[in-house]
């Protein structure tokens, strides 16, 4: 009951972060990486030289790719392993002979040879159309996830309506993308397709979490563990507090991992989700079912 009889507290929390994030946004404005905002993509394959020491068996690392074209003056590209063999390069959109010298700073890598496999550009009206889809596609995701939890709960009516339970999922959902994405931002990080892809993961895992909690409330309301819905609520929590706990620090533990273990491509992609992850089981626990409380006692007034 402890979380039910302070969510003022909670909601207060919440209310700083999600206002701190759009601060995040105003000041430090949305920094979209080539998927969404147009450039050039190099995808190239490296074969190594007999006798070389090779750092992944079958191609140069990223920090020697890396270097290798700071060295030429494209220190903003974003370099992602693809393949085996293959290196994918994201640059700014590249004029005349940029191109070349793209490819030359990477046939220089030592003891591999370099095998140029495609060369194309984004234009900035495909970006715009990318930002279109993914924010489509976040939208769609949720409004599905609103449809689907009032269907499950479609036999809950008393004392509040199966649809509030779709909306108040809503609510944490907007709640578990906006705090993440706006440490995202403040960090200065660029808004890629897996930054997108990492938040449609976190929508996931929330709603898994939500949803095991409100089964149990509705479980606890058909045996009427208690003729009050706070208690209920709050008896509820209780009882998949540890459950939900447990299951997002094993998560958060492989991410972790990921985060200092991992590649470097995939270093931004495991933080978001880290982040992701602690924010929807926060609002799971703290935000979604002592919102269930708030609406009762408002229909009941």
């Amino acid at each position: 009951m402890f979380i039910i009889n302070y969510r003022k507290i909670f909601f207060i929390l919440s209310a700083t972060t999600i206002a701190l994030s759009f601060y995040a946004v105003i000041a430090k404005g949305l920094h979209y990486s080539i998927d969404f905002s147009g450039g050039s993509i190099m995808e190239v394959s490296y074969t190594p030289v007999s006798g070389a020491e090779l750092s992944d068996k079958n191609r140069p690392d990223i920090e020697t790719i890396k270097a290798s074209l700071d060295n030429a003056g494209f220190s903003d590209a974003r370099i992602q392993m693809a393949g085996e063999r293959g290196v994918m390069i994201k640059t700014r959109a590249l004029l005349g002979s940029e191109s070349q010298k793209l490819s030359q700073a990477l046939s220089s890598v030592s003891g591999f040879t370099m095998e140029e496999k495609r060369s194309s550009s984004i234009g900035p009206t495909i970006g715009k159309e990318l930002r279109s889809k993914a924010l489509l596609a976040i939208v769609m995701v949720i409004l599905g996830i609103v449809l689907f939890i009032a269907y499950i709960f479609r036999r809950v009516s008393k004392p509040v309506a199966s649809w509030k339970y779709g909306v108040v999922t809503a609510m944490t959902l907007l709640h578990d993308i906006i705090v993440p994405a706006g440490i995202f931002i403040w960090l200065g990080k660029e808004i890629d397709t897996l930054f997108v892809v990492a938040l449609l993961s976190v929508m996931g895992i929330s709603v898994h979490d939500t949803i095991v909690v409100f089964d149990r409330i509705r479980e606890n309301l058909k045996i009427k563990l208690s003729n009050d819905f706070a208690t209920t609520v709050g008896k509820s929590l209780e009882q998949t507090f540890s459950r939900s706990i447990n299951t997002s620090l094993t998560v958060m533990f492989v991410l972790a991992t990921l985060y200092f273990f991992g590649p470097a491509s995939t270093k931004d992609f495991s933080m978001i989700l880290w982040i992701g992850i602690f924010v929807g089981t926060y609002s799971s626990i703290f935000i979604a079912s002592p919102l269930l409380v708030v609406l009762e006692k408002w229909q009941s007034r």
